[in-house]
């Protein structure tokens, strides 16, 4: 009897390691989960952060939804029930999906966002101030059409960062009385280049003078390069394009002179890099940020 208790003993002093080890080796993966891989500067986050958490030995899966969100919330239950270390959401109103948010929160699982919202039971998100984004946007469209005309308006609500910046617009509309609000439309991810410059080529078919129509304020710039290409393509050379996140071709069609004028260039190097730098805290022991965490954006204009 004595033999069987010292031999159990042991293959349990041996065992606990291999177990202890293998939670460790699962504690060091990420999975990083959103709709929206085909957008420009979603995956620019994702390979930014892949590539830091690679560099420290940490194993990523990325699962990609393309726009479905019931595929989404399943992504992020699967990464729940794989146990991984972290979960990222890229792009995301976490609202979306909150309760398999919440279901991670109670597995023990952190889950952050890049370029997302906030809700009380994530750890982390890292973003812009888009409020602010939408306000000083609308400040210099307004002021280069001096404080007066039409606009049209594109958008994607189920964003969250495009929500905000749509609520500044709203706001700065109250206070300038004359410039008018003539058309909001819902631009679809993805193909939001092509979806946007369909939008506008109709937009143009229902005013066709000139004069019509002052300005397209884009919530972020695929739409405003579909806009832009539109108008070109129209000659409508004196409606005003501007659009946020800095875009490498919506840099490059400022700098030509188009119609394009303006874009608020995001820091989403910079999200990216926080969120990494923060997980691999977490994943390490250590105390990470907590909360809406904003990362400055910068107006370009044409040099």
């Amino acid at each position: 009897m004595k033999k069987i208790v010292l031999a159990l003993a042991v293959v349990m002093l041996i065992a606990f390691p291999i177990f202890a080890n293998g939670a460790q080796e699962k504690a060091k993966e990420v999975s990083i989960c959103t709709p929206y891989m085909s957008s420009v500067t979603t995956k620019q986050d994702v390979d930014i952060m892949t590539a830091e958490f690679e560099k420290a030995g940490i194993k990523v899966s990325t699962f990609d939804s393309a726009n479905d969100f019931g595929k989404l919330a399943s992504d992020i239950e699967t990464a729940t029930v794989s146990g991984t270390g972290a979960i990222i959401i890229v792009s995301v109103d976490p609202n979306l999906v909150s309760a398999q948010i919440q279901e991670a929160a109670n597995a023990g699982i952190p889950v952050f966002g890049v370029d997302a919202g906030y809700i009380d039971c994530m750890q982390m998100n890292a973003t812009s101030d888009n409020y602010q984004m939408g306000q000083q946007m609308c400040d210099y469209v307004f002021s280069l059409m001096g404080g007066k005309g039409k606009i049209v308006h594109i958008t994607h609500r189920p964003h969250p960062g495009v929500v905000k910046r749509t609520l500044a617009l709203i706001d700065e509309l109250d206070k300038n009385k004359d410039i008018q609000l003539i058309a909001e439309y819902h631009c679809d991810v993805p193909n939001q280049i092509n979806n946007a410059k369909e939008i506008v080529e109709n937009v143009l078919t229902t005013y066709p003078e000139k004069g019509s129509i002052d300005a397209i304020v884009c919530a972020w710039d695929e739409p405003a390069i579909g806009a832009t290409q539109a108008l070109m393509e129209a000659g409508r050379d004196e409606v005003i394009v501007v659009g946020v996140d800095g875009n490498e071709q919506a840099v490059q069609l400022i700098n030509q002179g188009t119609t394009f004028k303006a874009t608020l260039a995001q820091d989403f190097e910079g999200m990216a890099r926080l969120t990494a730098q923060e997980v691999i805290k977490v994943l390490n022991g250590e105390t990470a940020l907590k909360g809406e965490q904003y990362v400055p954006a910068l107006l370009i204009t044409a040099k």
